[in-house]
């Protein structure tokens, strides 16, 4: 198992927060991570596949791989 980079962790801590306003997330996400909301989503997405994210914030990602699954079962 290896360890989360920076930006990994940042992504989940990103993720972890409450947002008041509409596009205050895609704001956060480009000033403090520097990449697009795109790019976001694909390494949030592949983190919850990851044993070591889980690790280090057991319940959000488990409530994002709910929320997941949830979708995928609706399509």
């Amino acid at each position: 198992m290896g360890e989360l980079s920076e930006r990994d962790r940042a992504v989940l801590e990103l993720e972890g927060r409450q947002w008041r306003t509409a596009g205050a997330k895609e704001r956060a996400i480009r000033e403090e991570l520097g990449i697009s909301s795109t790019r976001y989503y694909q390494v949030l997405n592949a983190l919850l596949d990851r044993p070591e994210a889980l690790a280090h914030a057991p319940v959000l990602v488990n409530r994002l791989r709910r929320v997941r699954e949830a979708r995928r079962a609706a399509r």
